[in-house]
């Protein structure tokens, strides 16, 4: 059976009058070995991103800046998180269907476990349901 998506909270150092670091630093944060980052941005607010689960990969999103909401599927429940805090991560574990919506100016930072690699993604999401369905069993 699969993992469920979970926000995590990200260690703050510095002041109002400093500026601000959020790191992750503590290992314990993040619940998998990072093999890749990359970021989103640029993204109309009419566009949805995701529409994809992976079979393999995990992954931890974080807004940098602006808002993200990202719509979780893992088969059997839908959850629905609003990350708009850059101390802030969605921790989505692999086979989770996810659809993202990016508010004006929002920059989405993505660590995850794997290289990328095609041939992971899932990009119909009734095979995904069949899959979820036929792992949840």
């Amino acid at each position: 059976m699969s993992a469920i998506p979970y926000t995590l909270q990200f260690t703050e150092i510095g002041s109002d009058a400093s500026g601000y670091i959020a790191t992750t630093q503590f290992a314990q944060h993040i619940p998998f070995g990072i093999k890749r980052v990359f970021w989103t941005y640029g993204t109309p607010q009419t566009v949805q991103r995701g529409q994809h689960a992976n079979k393999a990969t995990e992954e931890v999103l974080v807004a940098l800046t602006g808002s993200i909401t990202v719509v979780a599927d893992t088969g059997r429940s839908t959850e629905t998180f609003v990350l708009n805090n850059p101390t802030q991560g969605l921790y989505i574990p692999a086979m989770c269907w996810t659809t993202l919506h990016f508010s004006e100016g929002a920059i989405g930072l993505c660590l995850a476990s794997t290289d990328y690699d095609d041939a992971d993604y899932i990009r119909e999401y009734d095979l995904f349901k069949r899959l979820a369905t036929h792992l949840a069993l």
